[in-house]
């Protein structure tokens, strides 16, 4: 089970990745520095992972970017047994949320690895320092390509239900373990939906997933964003073989808009 939460983390970041195309913009401010949002990972009745979103104004080669910071590990008697501690770093301009420099520096039962990954959105490519082996690589990347972590705000940012039907599927853009990715999502309509803090209408998406040792196939990873301003995770719940696994939003601060529920606990 602990090497299953472990991936879990991973996914949580990973499956609310989706992008839209080239040059696609929206004039709506879903984020903003200062923001903070926290989710608790649930394996069955267990509170298993903890997992940390935060984002910050910062400089890097004289620019200005969004520093959206990434946090993940294992809590409780998980961590016991199976210790992770995943960090992830995305510096991005927020008018169009292009990456610039990426870093993921992780501790997964004694697994580790550390990578810098810097873009060149002119020249199309990825350059790979992998600290731990101590090599540089070059490689070339896709149209509109996104980082792990910036896909999940080019998203928040661009997603139009005047663009993409109920019904419609795209797909990912995304580079990530120095390799081009592409991945299938679904969108699902809308669905009010039950949390700590009230029923919530959300928009539903679905990845398209393959049977493994670990999920059961198509449509067993569910993730829901917030129906407002703020386009916000507010869950991600993976089917599994044996069970299910749950991440939903803990606590958030320094959002930029009002966050709507439909009906308070």
């Amino acid at each position: 089970m602990t090497k299953i939460i472990a991936l879990y983390l991973q996914v949580l970041l990973l499956s609310i990745n989706i992008t839209f195309g080239q040059n696609i913009l929206s004039d709506s401010k879903p984020f903003k520095a200062g923001e903070n949002l926290e989710y608790i990972v649930h394996y069955g009745i267990f509170n298993a992972s903890y997992a940390s979103l935060k984002l910050t104004n910062e400089k890097l080669d004289g620019k200005d970017f969004l520093l959206a910071s990434g946090y993940g590990k294992t809590i409780g008697l998980a961590r016991l047994f199976f210790k992770v501690e995943d960090y992830y770093s995305s510096y991005f301009d927020d008018t169009v949320v292009t990456p610039y420099f990426f870093k993921r520096n992780i501790y997964e039962g004694g697994y580790t690895k550390n990578l810098e990954v810097k873009f060149n959105s002119e020249l199309q490519n990825a350059t790979v320092n992998n600290i731990k082996n101590q090599t540089i690589e070059t490689i070339n990347t896709k149209d509109n390509v996104q980082d792990l972590i910036s896909s999940l705000y080019y998203l928040r940012k661009n997603f139009s239900e005047e663009k993409v039907s109920v019904g419609e599927s795209f797909t990912i853009n995304m580079f990530y373990d120095s390799k081009n990715r592409e991945l299938p999502l679904k969108y699902l309509g809308k669905d009010i939906i039950n949390t700590k803090f009230g029923k919530i209408e959300c928009l539903k998406f679905m990845p398209t997933t393959n049977r493994s040792r670990i999920f059961k196939g198509e449509g067993s990873i569910t993730i829901w964003l917030t129906n407002d301003k703020n386009r916000i995770p507010v869950r991600v719940q993976a089917d599994l073989l044996v069970g299910s696994i749950k991440a939903d939003l803990e606590k958030f601060t320094g959002i930029a808009n009002p966050f709507e529920i439909v009906i308070k606990n």
